[in-house]
């Protein structure tokens, strides 16, 4: 299948350059010149990576990648014509999974995007019973059955899953979980499981995989 590359560049030609070397490399490119078109687009068309200059009208790069890491894992390429150690420093706090300067060669833009494409495909899903997440994407799977989950439920089941059989009670789970919330209570969390465990069994019936450990919290652990 084609990677799909998204372009975030309010330069025409330096975005057409770009695309051109992107598209002779085998990428299927799309191109963006406005920031605030890119989190819906991005929602809607999951693309593999995305390369997002930090300079764009309407919605700056620094704000679009905080806001994409709050729903995907896709990774992001941030682009600066600004070269103080500041602004690339924020880039990658931010979750940027790489940065590159102006002016640029468009053959290592190309080089960059491999190494980055090949980092996430070496990386290994969560995979248990039947579960497959992958966390580049926040996308779960049961059974080959997309769970539909939101970045929360995903994070929540993520947490669970790969500390499979240890109790996490809702403190913690506030903690790990919710870190970028304002305020959330123990009903917060309770309602998320409630949620979560009716999406698995939607895909798979009187299957249990959250279990409720009395006065204490929850754990990842299959029913008999």
């Amino acid at each position: 299948m084609t990677e799909k590359i998204l372009i975030v560049e309010d330069e025409p030609k330096l975005a057409a350059l770009l695309a051109d070397y992107m598209k002779a490399s085998g990428f299927e490119v799309f191109t963006l010149s406005d920031g605030i078109q890119v989190e819906v687009w991005v929602r809607e068309n999951k693309p593999n990576l995305i390369i997002l200059d930090i300079m764009l009208p309407g919605r700056d790069g620094m704000e679009i990648c905080k806001n994409i890491r709050f729903f995907s894992r896709i990774p992001i390429i941030m682009v600066t014509a600004r070269v103080e150690e500041i602004d690339r420093l924020l880039g990658l706090e931010l979750g940027a999974d790489d940065y590159i300067c102006k002016p640029f060669s468009p053959r290592e833009v190309v080089a960059r995007v491999k190494a980055v494409l090949r980092r996430v495909r070496d990386g290994q899903a969560i995979q248990a019973q039947g579960l497959v997440l992958d966390e580049h994407t926040y996308r779960a799977t049961l059974h080959g059955q997309d769970l539909e989950l939101t970045a929360v439920e995903f994070k929540l089941l993520q947490l669970l899953v790969e500390h499979s059989g240890r109790i996490f009670s809702r403190q913690q789970i506030m903690e790990k979980i919710y870190h970028e919330e304002r305020f959330v209570s123990d009903r917060t969390v309770d309602s998320h499981i409630k949620k979560l465990r009716r999406k698995i069994e939607t895909v798979a019936p009187q299957t249990t995989l959250i279990q409720s450990v009395y006065s204490v919290g929850y754990k990842f652990e299959p029913s008999p």
